[in-house]
């Protein structure tokens, strides 16, 4: 979903074609999944962060277009909304010392999105939603001038008949308001985590990233506010999952699944070919064997865990997991230890003899991960047949698990230490991105653009967000 698309408006011979191409690719898939031909390549990782542009006030900015012209780097691009933008990361090989190597990968591009920002008279800011951000911003006229942007709009609307989205959030302060077109989706901003998988290990690497996301979500919450109202922690969840909403008659395309996966991820593929109404048809020149067609029909369903297929370098078809319950933020340092807690985590549920699924019923996975949104760190979740606080299971059983599912990927004990430490410090501090905001707030009252400055300039010295002073 990802790349640009020449045109906006497409016709019933559109839709026609390209449920043909999408039906011959998936067949094809199966015959791929049926013999096994996926790269034996994995455990590699990559990543998107997503970040606001704000001005000096700390108000969204509205300029990434300039932004991206002066920055001139292939490796960062627009988002939805002309105040977004996203920063990708090379994949990495997990193995020796791979979150330093991210760390320095990422801090570089940051460091020349910060040079490029200061020359603009502004700044670069990543958290899962900005405080600042209104409701008045979100609408067409801070769409980034991309094609592809406008016609998911339009087909979105299209599906609901050109009835408004309605976003209803229960919890806190509570939100319930109509909105009249998918921008609402700009104001959630995410650090996505990629998983290539060896094939063997697909299944259950996808299994317990479902798994794995609840305690994710807990340690990573960082955004407790929307339009000036506390809501939940992580209330970028309920937010993605209603601001693209097609309506009643449709599956949702925001969700956190129907079940874990049996015999391979090929059963995701098929219920989005045959589930899922297409959204964007646009019609690709290219092989079958490049599954164009596969690819963009997925890349228009928002699974909170997203199974994805890609190419190495030398051609041969690879699995991934685009793991994307993590909000943006507060800093890269932070960034970086949530993947490599979440890398642990896959690894070492997939070391243990038994599946965490064989535990642990989807619908209990399903529960916990929006129990951890609503309520972070002082969330209670179910266990082992029972249930219990997810700052306990954290630090007694899933911190060690994803220590061992690191060691097994060979990362050096110091790197292990550094990275698995803040998070580890993060849980016993109970201050995450999510707790330091509400704190402030607690202190100062719901100014927002004194919070987002305040923040910046916490996320500007580098330090991990546990460390932060009020």
């Amino acid at each position: 979903m990802g790349d640009e698309i020449p045109r906006r408006h497409f016709n019933a011979e559109d839709f026609s074609v390209f449920r043909f191409r999408l039906d011959e690719e998936t067949k094809l898939l199966a015959e791929q999944f049926a013999s096994s031909r996926f790269s034996e390549r994995g455990d590699i990782a990559g990543f998107e962060l997503e970040a606001w542009l704000v001005d000096r006030e700390g108000d969204p900015l509205p300029r990434n277009h300039e932004f991206l012209e002066r920055l001139d780097n292939p490796l960062v691009v627009p988002e939805l909304a002309s105040f977004n933008v996203e920063l990708n990361g090379s994949p990495t090989a997990l193995a020796g010392s791979t979150f330093s190597r991210l760390e320095d990968e990422l801090s570089a591009t940051w460091s020349a999105c910060q040079a490029t920002a200061k020359e603009m008279d502004c700044h670069l800011v990543t958290v899962g939603i900005l405080p600042t951000i209104r409701e008045a911003l979100l609408n067409s006229d801070h769409m980034s001038k991309m094609v592809r942007y406008q016609a998911l709009n339009d087909r979105t609307m299209a599906l609901r008949d050109g009835k408004p989205l309605h976003l209803q959030i229960e919890g806190g302060e509570g939100l319930d308001m109509l909105h009249p077109d998918v921008m609402l989706e700009a104001a959630a901003t995410s650090f996505q985590i990629h998983l290539q998988c060896k094939p063997e290990n697909a299944v259950r690497d996808f299994n317990a990233s479902m798994v794995a996301s609840a305690p994710m979500v807990a340690v990573s919450a960082n955004s407790p506010t929307l339009f000036g109202r506390a809501l939940w922690d992580e209330t970028r969840i309920p937010l993605f999952e209603q601001a693209v909403d097609v309506g009643a008659h449709y599956p949702k395309r925001v969700g956190f699944g129907n079940g874990f996966a049996d015999e391979s991820m090929l059963e995701v593929f098929l219920e989005n070919q045959q589930q899922h109404p297409i959204l964007l048809p646009y019609v690709s020149n290219s092989s079958p064997n490049e599954f164009s067609h596969v690819r963009f029909h997925n890349g228009t369903i928002w699974r909170w865990n997203r199974p994805l297929i890609g190419f190495d370098h030398d051609g041969q078809v690879h699995l991934r997991i685009e793991h994307r319950v993590v909000p943006a933020g507060p800093t890269i340092k932070d960034c970086v230890a949530n993947a490599a807690f979440f890398f642990g985590l896959v690894r070492g549920f997939g070391l243990e003899g038994e599946p965490p699924e064989a535990r642990m019923t989807f619908e209990t996975a399903r529960d916990n991960f929006y129990n951890a949104a609503r309520y972070g760190l002082g969330a209670r979740i179910g266990w082992n047949g029972g249930e219990a606080g997810i700052r306990e299971l954290l630090l007694e059983e899933m911190l060690p698990m994803a220590r061992r599912g690191l060691s097994h990927y060979t990362i050096p004990d110091s790197e292990i230490d550094e990275y698995l430490g803040i998070i580890e410090a993060r849980v016993e501090s109970t201050q995450n991105g999510a707790a330091w905001q509400k704190r402030w707030v607690t202190h100062n009252g719901m100014r927002a653009n004194e919070l987002v400055l305040d923040y910046a300039r916490m996320q500007e010295s580098g330090e991990p967000v546990h460390t932060w002073p009020l």
